[in-house]
């Protein structure tokens, strides 16, 4: 079972990513190269790989590699490496999908990726882009909300947990993609108030818990516990999908968001 889906913010990340795939996939598109930038523990790896002719899946932690190589063995259209997003050693032009869950808020360098980005997607190639806002809920994290108003400082809790040492406005993903040639087909708020006030600061230390990697970050740690051992989401992610889509309903519209997505292409 894979038991992050029952977290209402990764299920609605995993929702955005395969929407979007299964409706490009009735429109009759079939990517044949396809990248999965960020890949982590592997968690989507089998799912994108469904929609594409082959999957490359990568990213700068060889103990996550290693794990999400093992994880997914069965997938033959799958191929995993080690990459660093800012300095990416794919081809130009080379996939006609990417993917990047949660990753850009890591990286240090947001525009850098944006601009690798750019360089390996073909042109008229799509890209699944999702992130951390700035703009989070107060009920997702009001610490963090109120010292923003007294300058930069922060706490590793709440939208800071995670390793995340900065988050990523809207605005700036935008003008950052478009700079480096790349054009903004739909930007979606992922979870609101009420998704928000569901996750509020526990999330955190349950991924410190279960994942030896929780910051994200280049180190290498063994793994011990997993919440995801399999594929197979748990019968419980119908309540998890509840509380996202009246989250949605009421709070859609609304400028505050835990996450963004982004579909991207290249012209």
């Amino acid at each position: 079972m894979n038991y992050k889906l029952l977290f209402p913010t990764y299920r609605n990340r995993y929702r955005f990513i395969q929407e979007h795939l299964e409706r490009f996939k009735k429109e009759g598109r079939r990517f044949q190269q396809g990248l999965n930038l960020g890949t982590g523990e592997g968690d989507y790896d089998q799912m994108i790989a469904s929609y594409c002719e082959e999957l490359a899946a990568c990213d700068i932690n060889p103990a996550d590699v290693a794990f999400a190589k093992q994880l997914n063995h069965h997938v033959s259209n799958l191929s995993y490496r080690v990459e660093n997003a800012l300095e990416l050693t794919f081809s130009d032009n080379q996939f006609d999908l990417i993917t990047s869950v949660d990753v850009i808020e890591h990286v240090g360098n947001p525009e850098r990726m944006v601009e690798e980005v750019a360089r390996v997607l073909a042109p008229g190639g799509l890209a699944l882009i999702t992130f951390p806002s700035l703009e989070f809920p107060f009920t997702y994290d009001p610490i963090n909300r109120l010292l923003s108003f007294f300058g930069n400082k922060t706490i590793a809790q709440g939208a800071y947990a995670f390793g995340h040492e900065y988050l990523v406005l809207g605005r700036d993903f935008k003008y950052w993609a478009e700079k480096h040639g790349l054009s903004i087909v739909e930007e979606v708020n992922l979870s609101g108030h009420l998704v928000a006030l569901t996750e509020m600061y526990w999330t955190g230390i349950v991924q410190r818990m279960f994942k030896a990697n929780a910051t994200n970050l280049a180190d290498s740690h063994e793994k011990v516990t997993v919440l995801r051992p399999s594929a197979k989401a748990p019968w419980l992610v119908i309540l998890t999908d509840m509380i996202i889509n009246v989250d949605k309903m009421l709070f859609g519209k609304m400028k505050s968001s835990v996450g963004k997505g982004f579909v991207i292409t290249k012209k």
